[in-house]
Order: structure tokens, then sequence, then C-alpha cells
């Protein structure tokens, strides 16, 4: 038989979680034709010796659906494994919205998600109005990964609503409305619908996104249209209530919309500082949940939610006016401005003195400096602020000030803002009904870099702290989510399956040191991360990447939901 690739002498993991195995694999087309000792040589030959050779990594949670139309290669997932994303989490898409009501569905993107305007502005070429024709668009565009989509919520509301779904529960002819683009998006290849009642999720006008304004009858109404269909997954970023009661009652709520619909439901648990206890109520949720005969599926972060900070992107300091007025200016002027002692002085004791306000879902919050990790190597353990100034005896905002000026100011400090006790997420991570996600890659792109989540599991969890097997780990970040959000023919090294695959070493692999740069459409900022360890990516039985460099080839492609 002709092989359009084969990979040799690898260990394969092949994602189910049965034990590895050594192994050629060898392609034909976008498909593994063979596994074992393959004697022909193929058209592309990839030595694996020393290295797993697996599934590609699937993330379920991200938010690329306007990255997508500016970064064919599909950065910075593809540089961590992963082979296939779902967008549209939590509500949010591009579409149904007509191109001049586009600034209702930007709105929400620009401040929830932390995606600039001017770069979906100027990125965007807009050629669409139903979410259908958003897929179409999809499919024209050129990819390096797989992308499969929610239909949002919120653009679903402003595309029938306008602006009264920003102030309104929807009328009957609204809610007939909304079902009939549900429907449409699902047979065009939507895996699913999306929402979120999170209150940390408002518009860049300071307003509720527009599906926090849906009663829980409508978002029941809209699930229904999957039950009629018998497809779809159904997303939500959570109520997230405080009041245990009130909290027992939206569990009851959902608990009883999974079981009647019949459709697979996920969300995200996570430790919140607010409600420290809730995680514990989601994952008993999950098994109340399929005790009754739904199907739930929670989705964990395999570590603490960090806000990224550093002069080359934000600082705690930067709304105070001494400091705004500095980080006004170029880096080149800002180390001068820290030179000049009086002038760093003034700055530090506003550091100290200023009113920071209150802080909102992912943006910047007021420095904790016994929390402020130093991100001065790629992998912790990590001192605090705190600890580097009392070895020093010094402030910690001088602290700040100097190991950033010996990075020459791109020094890199990170902020817990939830899942800070790791014994929780361990908890969460090992949960049955847990799949590893929420890197929400795309979003929050100057605050947050979690695209590493795949890497930094099989380093820290695999490989460090050995609470899984690499087969278990493996099959955490392939099969599982795979089978989740219905990918039948990927997330298993088996023939017959999708050719995507993750080459690399077990003993190297984990994610690199952030950095920052200014490549988005109107040379928006974002942070960036790449990996160590792994060799090579094949998608669709193409190689896109090789040691983390992109080979020219784009063999991605959109994944339409099993009624298109």
């Amino acid at each position: 038989m002709p092989y359009d690739l084969v990979v040799r002498n690898g260990t394969v993991v092949d994602g189910t979680g049965a034990p590895r195995f050594r192994a050629d694999v060898g392609v034909v087309g976008d498909r593994i034709a063979a596994l074992g000792r393959i004697r022909e040589r193929g058209a592309h030959e990839m030595d694996a010796e020393g290295r797993f050779v697996t599934p590609g990594f699937v993330d379920g949670h991200t938010h690329m659906d306007a990255q997508v139309f500016w970064d064919p290669l599909g950065t910075c997932s593809c540089w961590h494994g992963v082979t296939t994303v779902v967008m549209g989490n939590c509500g949010f898409t591009l579409a149904p919205c007509r191109e001049t009501e586009k600034d209702l569905a930007i709105r929400s993107l620009e401040r929830a998600e932390d995606i600039a305007r001017d770069a979906m502005l100027e990125g965007i070429t807009w050629q669409w109005e139903t979410y259908a024709d958003y897929l179409d668009a999809l499919a024209r565009t050129p990819l390096g990964i797989n992308y499969a989509g929610y239909i949002g919520h919120s653009a679903l509301r402003t595309y029938v609503m306008g602006e009264r779904a920003f102030e309104q529960t929807a009328t009957d002819d609204d809610l007939t409305a909304m079902r009939r683009e549900v429907e449409s998006a699902l047979r065009a290849g939507a895996i699913g619908f999306s929402t979120s009642r999170s209150p940390n999720h408002e518009t860049a006008d300071d307003r509720p996104v527009a599906s926090r304004l849906a009663s829980w009858s409508e978002v029941e109404a809209l699930v229904d249209v999957m039950t009629g269909l018998g497809a779809g997954v159904f997303e939500l970023a959570q109520e997230q209530p405080l009041d245990p009661d009130t909290r027992a009652d939206y569990a009851r709520r959902l608990r009883d919309l999974a079981v009647t619909s019949g459709r697979p439901i996920t969300y995200v648990v996570g430790m919140s500082p607010a409600a420290p206890d809730a995680w514990r109520d989601a994952l008993d949720l999950l098994d109340d949940i399929a005790a009754r005969g739904g199907r739930v599926t929670g989705q964990v972060h395999s570590r603490e939610f960090l806000s990224i900070i550093g002069f080359k992107v934000n600082l705690p300091f930067d709304r105070l006016p001494g400091w705004a007025e500095m980080r006004s200016r170029p880096l080149a002027e800002q180390r001068a401005a820290l030179a000049d002692p009086a002038r760093r002085a003034a700055l530090v004791a506003e550091a100290h003195a200023g009113r920071y306000g209150a802080a909102i879902g992912a943006e910047v919050r007021p420095p904790q400096y016994d929390a402020i990790r130093v991100l001065d190597a790629p992998e912790g353990p990590y001192r605090t602020v705190a600890e580097v100034a009392a070895e020093r005896r010094a402030d910690p905002v001088d602290v700040m000030i100097d190991l950033s000026l010996e990075r020459d100011l791109a020094l890199f400090f990170a902020q817990p803002f939830a899942n800070q006790d790791l014994g929780a997420v361990r908890t969460m991570l090992e949960h049955p009904r847990t799949v590893v996600a929420i890197s929400d890659s795309g979003a929050h792109v100057s605050q947050i870099i979690d695209a590493s989540v795949p890497t930094h599991f099989l380093s820290h969890w695999v490989r460090a702290e050995q609470v899984f097997t690499w087969e278990q780990g493996v099959r955490k970040l392939t099969s599982d989510p795979a089978r989740l959000w219905g990918f039948a023919d990927r997330g298993v090294v088996a023939e017959g399956y999708a050719a995507d695959l993750t080459v690399f070493d077990p003993g190297t692999i984990a994610p690199a040191l952030p950095d920052a740069a200014r490549d988005l459409p109107a040379g928006a900022l974002r942070l960036t991360q790449r990996a160590t360890g792994i060799d090579a990516t094949v998608v669709n039985g193409r190689v896109l990447l090789v040691d983390g460099e992109p080979t020219g080839d784009l063999p991605g492609r959109l994944l339409r939901g099993r009624l298109a």
C-alpha cells in the first residue's frame, strides 16, 4: 500500500487509555491506514524514536471565532499539540448577525472576551448574516487546525431583537424566530447551542451581555430545538450564585433541563474566591445529573487561573494617574522615567496609596504581592514578589520595577484569581466526568494565556506529580473531549480514524514562558506562548508544524455537526 506519511519507531499512546505500544503509523490521505511494522516507504517519513505518538489534542473551550479569519495557523493552540478546537463558547459568536448591525456582536466580544475592537474591524471581512452563512465563510477560509462551533445565544438574541436584547425578555415572536435560526444552524453544522448567565460577562458599554437578559424558559425553549432534532451539545457559563439556596435552585433547573432535554450538557467547574466551596457542588451536580439519566461533562482547568502582568502588557498600577501617563509612552521612555529617582519614588508612593477600583472579570486586579508570582523560568515553583522583597529587604513595588529592568522590561508576573487551591484542582481533574479544557484561546488576549493547558497538564500532573499515567492523561486531552463534542472519528490513533497526530517527547513537553506581540490586525496587543518538547503536529494527515515551526501547509478544516 502506498502511504502518504509514515511515522516510524514511535510509542503509540492511542487515546483510549489502553497501554502504550511501539508501532509505526501509516497514513493515506487524511486517514490512519495502518499500525504496526510498516515495511513500505511513505511519500513523507518521520522518525519518532523515543517519542510518544498520540491523537491530536482537542481544545473544547475557545473563543477563536474572530481570530480564525486573520490567523490561519490557529496560534497559540497549535503550538501546544492541539489539532481541533471548539469555539463559540459562553454564547459569544459573530453570527447570526447582519453586517449593518455588527457592532451588536462586537460589543460583547470586546469586553466580555477582551478581543480588541480595532482588530475585529480590520481583520474580519463580513461575509455572513445567518450562522449557516458564517460556517460557509469559515469553510472557505484557509485553516491550519480543525474548527467546530456553537451558535451563541447573545448573537442570536441581538440578531432577532436588536437593542431590545439588552433590555427585555423575548416575546413569543422573538422566540419563534430564535428557534428557527437555531434549527438552521444545527442543520448547517453547528455542534450545539451556548449561552452565558455569568455576572462577569458584560458588554463594552457596561451592560449585561444579551443572553443574561433571557429567562430560563427561553433557554429551555432553545435547548428544546436540539431535543427535537436529536443533535447538539448545550454549553453554558453558569450563573454563579453565591447564596446556597439560590445555588440549589439553579442546580435543580440545570439538572431538570439535562434530564428532560436528553442533550449533552457541559459547563466549567472551577474554584472562585467568592464561593470557595461551589466547585464541590458543581462536581456533585455532575454525578446527580448522571444518576438521573442526563448526560453531562465538566470542563476543568489544569492550574490556577492567572492574570499575566508586566510592562509589555498590563500592570496593576496602570489606572493610577501618574502611572497612566508614564505607561502611555514607549518602553524606552518608561525605562528613562524609572531611572529618575524622584519620578520613581513618586510612582512607588502612588502604587501604595492609589485607588484601584473594582476589578471585573479577568481585568487587571489590585496588586496582592504575596500572590503575584515572578515568571523567571518556564516551570515553577515560582517565588512571589513578597518573598523576593523580603529577601532583598526592599519595597515590593521597587522589586517589581527592579526585576523588570533586569530583563529589559520583558519580565512577566502572574496573579492568580481563581483555582488557587491545587488540591481542589487535582480533585476536579480526577473526577470521571470531567475533561481538560478552558484555554479560552482567542479571548482575554492581553490578560490571560492559557492555550498551554494541554502541555501544562502533561508536564505537571502527568510527568511531575504522576497523578495520571500517560495513558490516562492523553485520554483526558483526546478521546474524552472528542466523544463529548461528537468528533466520532477523532481522538484515537486507530485504523480508519482521522490522522490528527501529536508527536512529542514525554521527558520535555511543557509550556514555554509567555511573551507579548503586536501581531493582531491594527497592531493590537496579545500574549503568546509556545511549548517545548513537541516534534510535530499532523492535521488530517498532513504536517502542520515541525518543532513548532509551520511547514506552509494548511490542512485544517471545518468540522460540521452530524446534521450537516
